[in-house]
């Protein structure tokens, strides 16, 4: 069976990689849902949320994506980023709710977007 990863992968319940602001605004505005992990290469935290965001990306009807701010250092001005793992709900193009409360469980973040949409 032949794969297209590139098609539609803000809907195949996998977590898109973000690389800048551009593909962030691209990803967001493409999405009614999308949920967006800021983290940081080295935070065991973060790497400690990639299966929870998993799952959550694969239970809930929403796009979800990591970006790393310290490649586009726009992104921790805009986003007021003071530490990581924060997570950002946008809802139609616009972020709607953050949340920086380090490791935060898979019901905890599913009742979290939940609450926000």
């Amino acid at each position: 069976m032949e794969q297209h990863p590139s098609e539609d992968s803000t809907r195949s319940g996998e977590v898109t990689p973000l690389e800048d602001s551009a593909a962030l605004e691209a990803f967001v505005s493409d999405s009614e849902t999308a949920l967006v992990e800021f983290y940081t290469d080295g935070c065991g935290i973060c790497q400690s949320m990639e299966p929870v965001i998993g799952n959550l990306a694969r239970e809930l009807d929403i796009a979800v994506g990591t970006v790393n701010p310290r490649d586009d250092p726009v992104l921790v001005d805009r986003f007021d980023v003071r530490s990581v793992p924060l997570f950002v709900l946008f809802v139609d193009g616009e972020a709607v709710a953050r949340l920086a409360d380090g490791f935060v469980g898979g019901d905890e973040l599913t009742t979290w977007v939940d609450e926000q949409r």
